[in-house]
């Protein structure tokens, strides 16, 4: 599968097919993003309603209208995190302002984690972990369906013990 977005420049190799993670991920992300909200909303609309000045009822209309524009891009931003294999190296592509793309050599990889915490697992994604010598080395990949996080765990990690075989 390839992703929607356009060819810019160094975020899109050329020959590069990429992978994009499950649509699941915004709907979980859309779940933590209303339940931070009705928090924030609560303790924001209760504050206006104890003190009773007319002003302050503008906190919780700026919290709506941040959390409304947050869930607008919540899917575009899942929509933009892909990854591709390639022979030597795994590329992750994030962001849409600001764009990331983390190129890992499969040398280099120490090891690789495949997790999930209750609600990832509820909605049946988990997220691989790629873990180099460099600490400040951001090589994650959230959103994978559990099957294809076991095989992409597999894959880089008897492509990382080849590559470091060949040293």
């Amino acid at each position: 599968m390839t992703s929607d977005l356009p060819a810019t420049g160094p975020f899109d190799p050329a020959d590069v097919v990429w992978t994009p993670v499950s649509t699941r991920l915004a709907r979980v992300r859309l779940l933590l993003l209303a339940l931070w909200g009705v928090l924030l909303l609560a303790i924001t609309g209760g504050v206006a309603a104890l003190v009773g000045a007319a002003w302050l009822w503008a906190l919780p209309a700026v919290v709506a209208a941040l959390l409304l524009w947050a869930a607008l891009l919540v899917p575009r931003q899942v929509r933009a995190l892909a990854y591709a294999e390639r022979d030597d190296d795994l590329l992750i592509r994030r962001g849409i302002m600001f764009r990331q793309l983390v190129v890992v050599p499969y040398g280099r990889m120490q090891y690789v984690d495949v997790s999930a915490g209750p609600l990832a697992r509820r909605f049946r994604i988990a997220s691989v972990q790629l873990h180099t010598a460099a600490p400040t080395t951001n090589a994650s990949i959230e959103g994978l369906p559990p099957e294809e996080a076991a095989r992409l765990r597999d894959r880089l990690a008897s492509r990382g013990e080849a590559r470091l075989a060949g040293l």
